[in-house]
């Protein structure tokens, strides 16, 4: 399907940033691609990753030093 992307700047937490890079890797698609892909997941009300890359976030996650959860969403500032 055609659709047209735009440049954007988000700004994400730096670790969270190493972790979907990985997966990025790991799945052989662009950063913004996995981004895009959670979206559109998470708006259907769907779960984005299968079982195999949930276990790959996992170990990017502790490779990365990532703690955080969904639970800390809502909580997160910048210093």
């Amino acid at each position: 399907m055609k659709v047209e992307r735009v440049q954007t700047g988000l700004r994400l937490e730096k670790r969270l940033l190493k972790v979907v890079k990985g997966l990025a890797e790991h799945l052989d698609m662009s950063a913004a691609e996995v981004v895009e892909g959670v979206l559109l997941h998470a708006l259907d009300g769907k779960a984005p990753f299968s079982d195999h890359t949930l276990k790959k976030a996992q170990q990017l996650k502790d490779v990365y030093d990532l703690t955080l959860t969904a639970e800390d969403s809502h909580r997160l500032s910048e210093e």
